[in-house]
């Protein structure tokens, strides 16, 4: 019985791994082991250790973070709390390997914590850059805490081996959202419009086929910019006003409260047209991208899943930069003008076309999930497993 750990701390990572976390509950010689931390253990975010739970999972360990100071000192406090949370769920656990996918804070004190207890750590999305945000750094510290590195493209394989790691450790396998993709179900718009009472208050309006889905957070490299760029975002949607527009709210970065507050107050003032969402889940999130006209914002998703859909990507400012993408997405700096113009052309009947047509995407793996199991059973799960350097210049 291999004891398999898989840390989740936001909707949008553990609607990444929830296909990943159902195979690997339902496999005979598999204790799937979950650890829940910080936004998921937060109403102001939705209490979205409730969606684990309705996916049938059993949530093994939660780890609380104080989120209410998002500021750098609150972040870094987080942190330290969470240290010592998976500290404490380590030696609880005993777990044989733990899982971590991309480049968040509270991952990075999971992976140091588990470096210190030996335990083999497994990272996905490894060796992918995003200039604009400290996860940057975050990510490729992980990197270096981790034992074997499930990447999402044959590029980001070769920089995680760039950096040292063996390459027998490093297996391109694709991006685990993509593959969620093709297994989905999706809602149709009157079922989806129904599921968003559900989880809104108040009277919001029905969405109508090609809304705009829009996903903003804070560039964490440029905090003194939060509020000058998300305003700009905003006055750009001011000019769409034929667009409805569907805001999914920003995770809890060091300025997300910021962000937040100025969605929440447009929202007020375009309750014809807008409504904002704490959380939608995977099954709702892959809806609203089945049925949107087009994403917008500076999440991963609108590059990593976006295109597997056919739709425009509007990426805004330096989130971003550097990482890999697909035809479909339209870049732009984070100013009025350059949004609206990116907007524009987004929603043209020709860039639609041609997204639908011809659009690419770079994440788009073979059997991912299957060659992720596969792996999992089989990588040695020894505790203080030894790395060697893997030097590219000899």
């Amino acid at each position: 019985m291999r004891k398999i750990c898989v840390v989740t701390g936001t909707r949008a990572e553990y609607g990444i791994l929830s296909g990943l976390l159902k195979v690997l509950n339902a496999t005979v010689d598999v204790e799937l082991q979950v650890i829940a931390t910080n936004m998921h253990l937060s109403p102001s975010y939705g209490m979205t250790v409730n969606e684990i739970e309705a996916d049938g999972l059993t949530v093994s360990c939660r780890i609380p973070l104080p989120l209410e100071d998002n500021s750098a000192k609150g972040t870094v406090r987080a942190m330290g709390v969470a240290m010592e949370g998976f500290s404490e769920a380590y030696e609880s656990l005993q777990p044989d390997m733990i899982l971590i996918l991309g480049d968040r804070y509270e991952m990075l004190a999971a992976a140091s914590a588990a470096t210190i207890f030996g335990i083999p750590v497994v990272h996905f999305h490894g060796g992918e850059i995003t200039e604009g945000a400290y996860d940057d750094a975050i990510r490729h510290a992980i990197t270096k805490l981790s034992t074997y590195h499930f990447t999402a493209t044959e590029e980001y394989r070769g920089r995680v081996i760039q950096m040292g790691e063996e390459p027998e450790r490093v297996f391109n396998v694709g991006a685990l959202g993509v593959d969620n993709i093709l297994h989905e179900q999706f809602m149709t718009l009157s079922e989806f419009n129904r599921s968003l009472k559900d989880i809104t208050e108040g009277e919001i309006p029905e969405l109508k086929e090609g809304f705009l889905l829009v996903t903003f957070h804070p560039v964490t490299r440029q905090p003194e910019d939060a509020a000058m760029q998300t305003k700009a975002l905003l006055r750009a949607l001011d000019e769409c006003k034929d667009r409805q527009v569907l805001f999914t709210m920003p995770n809890s970065d060091t300025g997300g409260k910021i962000v937040g507050d100025l969605i929440r107050e447009w929202e007020s003032a375009n309750k014809d047209r807008a409504i904002c969402v704490t959380s939608l889940g995977r099954k709702r999130y892959y809806s609203a991208l089945k049925h949107c006209g087009a994403v917008v914002g500076n999440s991963s998703s609108g590059l990593i899943e976006a295109p597997s859909f056919g739709i425009p990507t509007v990426n805004i400012g330096d989130r971003q930069k550097g990482r890999a993408q697909g035809n479909t997405v339209i870049n732009c700096a984070a100013d009025e003008a350059s949004i609206k113009k990116a907007i524009t052309s987004a929603i043209s009947p020709e860039f639609q076309h041609y997204c639908k047509s011809e659009g690419l995407n770079p994440y788009a793996g073979i059997d991912t999930l299957k060659s992720v199991k596969a792996l999992l059973l089989s990588l040695p799960a020894v505790r203080h497993l030894p790395k060697h350097f893997h030097d590219i210049l000899k």
